[in-house]
């Protein structure tokens, strides 16, 4: 019995489709879901099965991955160590307009995966529905899942499909505590959420419509080329908003905050700043949520978490504006954050720059934090070859061959600062700012890989920079 519908046709089509139907049980922190999954095979090879990750699994007790490393462990849990997962109930497709189940396994080296064999396989440019049915128990735990003093955080909660790879198959990384280990394709989202009415809900994608039943909220959210899709609950929410343009920004703060109005002020400035410089952004609406998470921030399509954490104002804006910043880089324009992290996140860090730079109101000085960034760095290989004898300085590695939280700080945040400054400083402003908004032209809402950031900015430049990338993303540039 086939699970191919059809083929499909035109570019558009060619997104995955997400229809979610959520209810959260507040009382017992568990979320329970229905996902109807529309998958299009765009690749040029049949598929047999289909694989999706199941990232709340690696909340679990005996996972092999932690969430957190030791030394952040009291942070992460305040109230002593609680685990949650991702429990599969069935998976099913409609043939005939009869609901059939089908066989599933829960696989990969942690428990990681959701494999689905197919009856029938896919070709290119034909599509599958299954719809999976799955309940959520979250961990009390500060982190991008998980339920705290202050907020419930619902990020990377569902199965989403792993993205497919042309010679290689599927991605299938773990979860790794360093960095964001996520990689994934944009889609089209429709989602029903249903909520206790006393939660104030922030969210990606736009509220079309919502209701009151029974002490339930109730809410339809669409979300049309978002790479993911997430939310955040809270009963102590305060909400301020602002338009940039066509878009409604949304700032989240506490009830007891004083600093809403700089809040959503410098959220606004940046996404100007970065649709101006970059390219515009294109949905109706940015949340910006300040909630419990161990570390600064998190980005999310349409929503970015901010950590009540935050020790000043000036660590909350640099943290709000880094966030922002991701709307483009991996939001939009999509790449593998787990074996490539420098891709997005010294990009995006540069971006963050770029724009304090323009902000003479702001407590930042451009040059002032390049020159902090050049010496940080320079200290960090400095005491790591007293103590190790040597240092690894790439870049361009997967986040388990960091060894350790200051070493993925500094080749991936910190050296990613002191190379684009070194590439502005030689092809200069306008070069500079015109090979990014190519790049981000040409890689919206698709995946883009190291080469195809290298092969833009020479492009666009003039200059065959491949070997100035290679030289600091393999650690053999020497920074003075």
């Amino acid at each position: 019995m086939p699970l191919v519908l059809c083929a499909c046709g035109k570019e558009e089509a060619k997104l995955n489709n997400y229809n979610l139907d959520l209810v959260y049980d507040q009382a017992n922190h568990v979320l329970s879901g229905r996902e109807e999954v529309t998958y299009f095979n765009t690749s040029d090879n049949l598929l047999q099965k289909l694989e999706f990750h199941l990232y709340p699994n690696a909340f679990r007790e005996n996972a092999k991955n932690k969430v957190v490393t030791i030394d952040n462990e009291t942070d992460a849990y305040p109230n002593g160590k609680s685990f949650g997962s991702i429990t599969i109930d069935t998976v099913t497709t409609t043939i005939n307009n009869e609901e059939k189940q089908l066989d599933f396994e829960i696989g990969g080296e942690d428990e990681n995966l959701l494999i689905v064999p197919l009856e029938t396989a896919i070709y290119p440019d034909e599509f599958a529905n299954l719809t999976i049915t799955f309940k959520v128990q979250l961990a009390n735990i500060n982190h991008r899942l998980g339920y705290g003093q202050n907020v419930t955080n619902f990020g990377n909660f569902y199965p989403i499909a792993c993205v497919y790879q042309d010679g290689k198959g599927f991605y299938e990384d773990l979860y790794h505590s360093n960095g964001d280990p996520f990689y994934s394709d944009c889609a089209n989202y429709n989602v029903k959420l249903s909520y206790p009415n006393n939660l104030t809900l922030a969210t990606s994608g736009q509220v079309v419509k919502e209701e009151d039943k029974n002490g339930q909220k109730i809410c339809q959210i669409k979300g049309d080329k978002i790479r993911d899709f997430a939310f955040c609950l809270s009963d102590k929410f305060n909400k301020i908003e602002k338009k940039v343009g066509n878009t409604l920004v949304q700032y989240y703060g506490y009830s007891n905050d004083e600093n809403l109005s700089r809040c959503i002020d410098i959220s606004a400035a940046a996404l100007k700043y970065f649709s101006e410089t970059f390219g515009s952004y294109p949905y109706s609406n940015l949340a910006v949520v300040k909630t419990n998470f161990i570390h600064g921030g998190m980005e999310y399509p349409n929503l970015v978490m901010i950590s009540d954490t935050c020790q000043s104002q000036e660590e909350e804006d640099y943290v709000i504006v880094h966030e922002i910043a991701h709307q483009w880089w991996y939001g939009m324009v999509g790449n593998d954050e787990y074996n490539h992290p420098w891709l997005d996140e010294s990009l995006t860090e540069y971006s963050t720059l770029m724009f304090f730079e323009k902000q003479a109101e702001a407590n930042f000085d451009y040059n002032t934090l390049v020159k902090s960034a050049t010496s940080n760095y320079k200290f960090f290989v400095e005491v790591y070859t007293k103590i190790l004898g040597d240092v690894d300085t790439s870049m361009d590695r997967p986040l388990d061959k960091f060894n350790t939280q200051p070493e993925y700080v500094n080749c991936v945040y910190t050296k990613g600062i002191v190379m684009y400054h070194t590439l502005r400083e030689m092809v200069g402003q306008k070069k500079f700012e015109k090979a990014l908004q190519k790049y981000f032209e040409k890689y919206k809402f698709k995946n883009a890989a190291p080469e195809h950031l290298i092969a833009s900015f020479s492009s666009s430049t003039g200059h065959n920079l491949e070997g100035f990338f290679l030289s600091f993303i393999n650690g053999t540039a020497i920074v003075m």
